[in-house]
Order: C-alpha cells, then sequence, then structure tokens
C-alpha cells in the first residue's frame, strides 16, 4: 500500500440538542472569555442568541465578531483576528456556514501573533501556535469543521487558501437542530457541494488519496444521495438532516486528505467574479467537468454510482459512469438548483476570463484524474453556459 497520512479533527460531538452542552465544553476546552465568529445572516436567525444564552449560562463572557462576509477578503481576516486581540480571549468559536467557519480558523491562528496573513497562504506555511477553537457548522456543505483548509479572497476576485493540519479545531461540534431553518435553496446548494467533495475526493489524483479518503466518501455519498431531495423539500425532516450533516463531515474528512481538483478549480473564479455562491459554483460546472475526465477515467464515477444512486448498480464501467453523471445533474435540477452559467448574470464573452482564472488554480487542477488545459476549462465553461 502506498505511504499516505490522514488528518481530522481531534474531536467531535455529534447529536441533535448536542449544542446546549456548549458552556460546559468551552469552559473545560477553552476558558471563560472567547470570541465567536458568524456572520450577519447568522444573527438574524436566532441562533447567535441561542448560543451566547448556552454560553453565558456557563458564565463565559463573549466577543462578538459577526461581520463575516460571503466568500470572506482579507479585511474580515484581519478585523475578527483584531477583535480576538483586542478583546484578550482565550480561545475561538465558529458558528455559521463555510466563510465563519474558514475565518474563526484564520482568527485563532493569526490572534497569537506570530505569523501574518500574508505569510501563511499555500501548504503548510500556518506554523501556529493558534488558540484553541471549536468549530459549529449550521449548514450540511463545507464540511470546514474538520478540514484544515481556509479560504480567501485576495484583491477582487482571486481565492487563496491556507492549508495546514495546525488550523483544525480542537473540537468539531454538530447538531442537526440547528440546520432546521436552513432555506430550500441554501440546502441544496450547499448539500451539492458536500457531494462534489465526495466525488472529487475519490477520484483525486492526488498520490495521498488513500482508502481511508475512499471509504468516507462512499459513506458520505450513500448518507446524502438518499437525504438531500428530502431536506430540500421537507426542511424538517430531522432524519434526512442529520444524514446530510454527518455525510458533509464524513466528506470533508475525505477531502481534507485526499484533495478536490478541477470542479472547485472551475467553480471559483464564478465565485469571484460573479459572486455566486460556492455551492451553486460547483453545481454549474460539476457535470460538464466529470463528462471530461469520464472520457479518460470513468472507474471512479463507475465505484460510486450505486453509492448515491443504489439504482445504478451493476451497470458496466463507462455506462455506469454516464448514469451516475445525469443522476447528479438531476438531482441538482429537482432540487431546485439553476443548471446553466448563463441563468446567473454570466456572459459568453466572460468565459475565457474564467477559463484564464481557472488555470491559476494550481494547487487544485494537479489532483484532477485527466490533465485539464487553459482550452479544456474554456470548453467546459462553453457546455455549462
Amino acid at each position: 500500500m502506498t505511504p499516505f497520512t490522514f488528518n481530522t479533527s481531534p474531536s467531535i460531538r455529534f447529536g441533535a440538542g448536542i449544542i446546549a452542552n456548549l458552556g460546559d465544553i468551552v469552559r473545560a476546552e477553552i476558558g471563560t472569555r472567547v470570541l465567536l465568529v458568524t456572520d450577519p445572516g447568522m444573527m438574524a436567525t436566532g441562533i447567535v442568541d441561542q448560543v451566547c444564552d448556552v454560553l453565558r449560562a456557563a458564565e463565559v463572557d463573549i466577543v462578538l465578531y459577526a461581520d463575516v462576509q460571503a466568500d470572506p477578503p482579507e479585511a474580515v481576516i484581519e478585523a475578527a483576528t483584531q477583535a480576538a486581540q483586542t478583546g484578550s480571549v482565550e480561545g475561538v468559536v465558529g458558528l455559521g456556514g463555510g466563510s465563519s467557519l474558514d475565518v474563526a480558523k484564520l482568527a485563532a491562528l493569526l490572534a497569537t501573533g506570530q505569523q501574518n496573513l500574508s505569510d501563511i497562504y499555500g501548504v503548510g506555511n500556518a506554523r501556529g501556535p493558534k488558540l484553541p477553537l471549536i468549530l459549529i457548522p449550521t449548514t450540511s456543505g463545507t464540511g470546514s469543521e474538520v478540514t484544515p483548509i481556509s479560504i480567501v479572497t485576495t484583491g477582487k476576485s482571486e481565492k487563496m487558501g491556507v492549508v495546514s493540519p495546525v488550523i483544525l479545531p480542537e473540537i468539531a461540534l454538530l447538531d442537526p437542530d440547528l440546520t432546521l431553518g436552513l432555506p430550500a435553496h441554501v440546502t441544496a446548494a450547499t448539500g451539492i457541494d458536500a457531494m462534489v467533495h465526495a466525488i472529487e475526493a475519490y477520484a483525486s489524483a492526488s498520490p495521498n488519496n488513500n482508502p481511508v479518503s475512499r471509504s468516507l466518501a462512499k459513506e458520505a455519498l450513500r448518507l446524502m444521495g438518499g437525504a438531500l431531495e428530502r431536506a430540500v423539500t421537507t426542511p424538517d425532516d430531522i432524519a434526512a438532516r442529520t444524514d446530510m450533516l454527518l455525510g458533509s463531515m464524513l466528506a470533508g474528512q475525505a477531502f481534507a486528505n485526499s484533495p478536490v481538483a478541477a470542479v472547485h478549480a472551475l467553480a471559483y473564479p464564478i465565485g469571484g467574479h460573479f459572486k455566486v455562491p460556492h455551492g451553486l459554483s460547483n453545481a454549474l460546472v460539476l457535470p460538464h467537468v466529470l463528462r471530461f475526465n469520464a472520457v479518460t477515467s470513468p472507474e471512479p464515477y463507475a465505484e460510486i454510482a450505486a453509492c448515491a444512486f443504489p439504482a445504478l448498480e451493476g451497470l458496466a464501467s463507462q455506462a455506469a459512469a454516464s448514469a451516475f453523471i445525469e443522476a447528479m445533474q438531476e438531482l441538482s435540477e429537482r432540487c431546485g438548483l439553476q443548471q446553466h452559467l448563463r441563468d446567473v448574470g454570466i456572459a459568453q464573452d466572460d468565459l475565457p476570463l474564467l477559463a484564464r482564472d481557472a488555470m491559476n488554480q494550481t494547487r487544485l487542477l494537479v489532483n484532477n484524474p485527466r490533465p485539464l488545459t487553459e482550452a479544456d476549462a474554456l470548453a467546459i465553461y462553453k457546455a455549462a453556459w
């Protein structure tokens, strides 16, 4: 067996209603003064008030930073870090979607004053130490609570990653009850995003693609393939929400160690230039990237087809791969997501810009099972338009 490394969050606490234990967990693991990182949308849901009440009941003081933006720019990271430093906090709690969790990771690291943001982009450049960190996802999408990755928007549109096991949280706390109020379109987009994580992790050309990640990816697809549509159409179905949250976490563990590839590389410029939510950006290019890959590498998609869609069991390799790609696109459509780049305000004249920018995502493209050129990227964008 090829040697591999597998990192994940050291402690995972999962269960409906487990948020009620947060105060005791924070006192035991962090102390009595924390930075709570979240966003304006979360503030409007009442969940932040619920979490603050739990913390205050345990006599934990809260420094609140609630200005996280989607696809957070560097200024947001710096502001959250400043809040942690001026507030003299002992640790950080991130609450929300992937953007809030990513900001919390970097604030916990940078608040120690040992490194600057500009120094930690790339793989392995974040060295620590960091403040103790607890991450609480409220969407079933990014899996950020178990990944050593934080994505930052630099400049106007480009995204860069900080990748290091140092930024993994000490505790990932997952409560399906916190996802019950998620709107249908957010449930759909984040759910497809999580399925993309599992798909790309399984098929990744990374030398660290490993049996643990592949097993987690398959189980993630089994859970989410059976639950996503129910979570979208019946938002209070706690069983579907539980399967989605667990599946998202397993997919996060998979791609954190067997990294994603061209779907994400082509999705990032869409989000960067046109502010399309990340999950929807992935959904828009997913079938077209997979069709491109399946020409030379159908096997991984054939192997996972029946995990997400049991009716595809028994098909031959190329047929199974093709049927899986069609089933993913049909699932996206049934969940109400837009299907074309033109549906989100992207003009045909914009496609060459997207293709050029996608080629900057070398960290991701190297993991694609089929080599992809700028001309290939442009053809994929045209197919998605």
